[in-house]
């Protein structure tokens, strides 16, 4: 059984704190001959979480859990910290002179470079703090738009899934990109599935109470065109204030708000089902440039449409479409 040390900072995200049990723990369930032993570890100290709200903490281990550990990974905390203790340098180059393989996510990679330990490799952190990284530790070759970075035996990553990439990115290390891929679908397709069935509720509600039904499949069926509340109402034979009431009564959002989470929809679905170019599918689910969807893109997902593209081929464990097995 692989041991994994996650050495926690104070002032840590909690997501930091809590992806490597998911990662792991989703892994070894749903498939057979995976084991890992998630330790949390902090240095001697008060340790608490920062975001998203201050919540004060009890780690388990302290730094002797780092010494048998074969992954070591440095959670990241909010703003790049100051010098890390002796104890948690000595720690560190400690577990790379065994040749374990060591994470930083976000700012844990300031910790990890504090040892030496990434002189003349690539590495990469938060787009906010790639500029400050370069400055402290000129001789590491800053990667600054960088998801994760591989270099070695050590990982670095960036951006709000950056401990989802770095165990992922371990995880095909030690049982290959199937089982990686197929975690990541565990652990990411469910909150779409049961959002598409909220959503599909609402439809209903809206189709059967508010009687909107063949607008609504018009609707559907001209997202590319630049629609109007008025266009809508036209269609429906209500006034614009009739049909604002049965939207807000039936579905909680006004008919812009409802027409831009239909053109979201088709926007996911372009990208996960298409090999179409960002810049036409914002055209084909009605956005008025690629600018405006990549805006209300990250706003849904956290991410760029790029990026959720990339991301949900990899967990699929699937080949393009378009392209042949």
């Amino acid at each position: 059984m692989s041991v994994i040390a996650v050495l926690v900072p104070d002032g840590l995200p909690g997501h930091h704190l809590t992806t490597p049990g998911l990662v792991f723990g989703t892994a070894a369930r749903e498939h057979p001959g995976v084991a890992y032993e998630v330790r949390l570890c902090a240095a001697p100290g008060p340790v608490g979480i920062g975001l998203p709200a201050p919540l004060g903490i009890t780690v388990p281990h302290g730094l002797e859990g780092l010494a048998d550990a074969d992954i070591v990974l440095l959670a990241g905390r909010d703003g790049a910290p100051a010098e890390p203790p002796s104890e948690v340098l000595d720690m560190l180059r400690a577990a790379a002179a065994r040749g374990g393989r060591i994470g930083a996510i976000g700012t844990g990679v300031f910790t990890l470079a504090a040892t030496g330990l990434l002189d003349g490799r690539r590495a990469t952190t938060g787009w906010r703090h790639t500029a400050e990284l370069a400055r402290r530790h000129p001789r590491i070759e800053v990667d600054p738009v960088g998801a994760a970075v591989a270099d070695g035996r050590f990982l670095t990553s960036a951006g709000i899934f950056g401990g989802l990439d770095v165990c992922l990115h371990l995880l095909a290390q030690d049982h290959g990109e199937r089982t990686a891929g197929e975690t990541s679908r565990e652990l990411l397709t469910p909150l779409l599935r049961h959002a598409d069935r909220v959503q599909e509720g609402i439809d209903r509600e809206l189709a059967d109470s508010a009687g909107l039904e063949p607008t609504l499949r018009w609707l559907k069926a001209r997202l590319h065109l630049p629609l109007t509340p008025a266009d809508v109402a036209a269609h429906a034979g209500i006034s614009v204030s009739s049909l604002n009431r049965r939207f807000r009564a039936q579905a909680g959002v006004s008919p812009p708000q409802y027409l831009l989470r239909l053109r979201l929809d088709r926007a996911r679905e372009l990208l996960t089902e298409t090999d179409e170019p960002v810049e036409r599918v914002a055209a084909l689910a009605g956005f008025a440039s690629a600018a405006s969807l990549r805006q209300h893109f990250a706003r849904l997902t956290g991410t760029t449409p790029r990026s959720y593209r990339a991301r949900h081929r990899a967990a699929a464990g699937a080949p393009a479409p378009g392209s042949t097995p």
